[in-house]
């Protein structure tokens, strides 16, 4: 019998971490990965030693395998010096004036280059890379299979799942609409993608070969054999892992989320410039209000001073709160216990 994605990967249980951008820890990836699941950390941002350091970091509080994820390009992607960071500045304002800090001066790059990142990814030889944004090119995907790491990309529709496995993935993340965070899709506008996950899974299911790992929505067993009899070999779940003491989540976030119920989170582009899922707040608000928003990922820089600064002072107010429309769902403080619960719908 053929050895599933899972298995050939060496994780027990099909249980896999989302990525946050900015929120993984060391420690809940590595519980995750000891819990029989695939850990998973988010890499946005990361210079390549920084990529370097946090491996190695992860290789030594875990002996399990695990993941590591990149954004990859799109494309339309903005530079110091295609936008109007003055007036953008000039709009936050009162957001940085709320936490007493004053705006960065522009920097040289919004971004680190995405091939040095995943040079650092390739040397560093972890058991999975996954993506969100796009199909890794075909020298990527060869080259990490030949290191000995499978790849997973990340697809918001059936013709972004289809051009996943064109690309030579070893595993498709199905995300509906209902995820936290950021809406990845590729291959049109996020806003033209917003597929529930109920009605994407079986479709990709149906569409691509390749192991199909199920996400948005998933909170508890009952998710978790939802998606499973929708095709799905696995599930990917965020929030309510956010929610546990071992993620970065500041404790405001985490009572925004214990907070939150069914209709709470909204769909904006006021923090990052990308369409994203989260609960509202003051920073939120304020921007869509203001109607100046930059592209990506000008804007991401622009309210990260404040946003680093809100989260060292405990202001929910003013830091982006990414949540899934199931966050009301997400009730467990350890990771432990979310685990369990989810491992629980795999049945015996």
């Amino acid at each position: 019998m053929t050895a599933t994605f899972f298995e050939q990967v060496g994780v027990s249980t099909p249980i896999v971490l989302g990525p946050f951008g900015g929120l993984s820890s060391v420690a809940l990836t590595a519980a995750v990965s000891d819990a029989g699941g695939l850990g998973s950390y988010g890499l946005y941002g990361y210079a390549p030693e920084r990529i370097r350091d946090t491996v190695a970091e992860l290789r030594a509080a875990t002996a399990r395998p695990f993941a590591v994820n990149l954004w990859l390009p799109t494309g339309d992607e903005v530079t110091p010096d295609d936008v109007d960071l003055d007036g953008t500045l000039r709009a936050l304002a009162p957001l940085y004036d709320a936490v007493g800090v004053s705006p960065p001066p522009p920097p040289a790059h919004f971004l680190p280059d995405v091939d040095a990142q995943l040079e650092a990814v390739l040397e560093s030889r972890p058991a999975v890379l996954s993506v969100v944004y796009g199909v890794p090119s075909p020298d990527v995907v060869d080259r990490a299979h030949r290191a000995g790491i499978r790849v997973i990309g990340t697809a918001t529709s059936v013709a972004e799942a289809r051009a996943l496995e064109a690309g030579g993935v070893d595993a498709v993340v199905a995300t509906g609409a209902e995820a936290a965070g950021h809406r990845v899709s590729f291959l049109r506008r996020a806003e033209e993608s917003l597929v529930g996950t109920i009605s994407l899974v079986p479709q990709v299911v149906d569409a691509v070969d390749v192991p199909v790992i199920a996400a948005g929505g998933i909170a508890d067993r009952r998710g978790v054999a939802a998606a499973l009899a929708l095709g799905a070999q696995g599930v990917q779940v965020g929030t309510a892992f956010l929610r546990t003491r071992q993620s970065a989540a500041t404790d405001a976030h985490r009572r925004a989320i214990a907070d939150a119920d069914d209709t709470q989170t909204v769909l904006t582009r006021a923090m990052s410039g990308r369409l994203a899922r989260g609960i509202p707040n003051r920073a939120m608000r304020e921007i869509e209000a203001s109607g100046v928003i930059a592209p990506f990922p000008a804007q991401n820089w622009a309210t990260g001073a404040f946003r680093a600064e809100a989260g060292r002072r405990g202001d929910g107010d003013l830091v982006s709160l990414w949540a899934g429309q199931s966050a009301a769902l997400a009730t467990r403080e350890d990771t432990a216990d979310v685990f369990a619960e989810l491992a629980a719908g795999f049945g015996e």
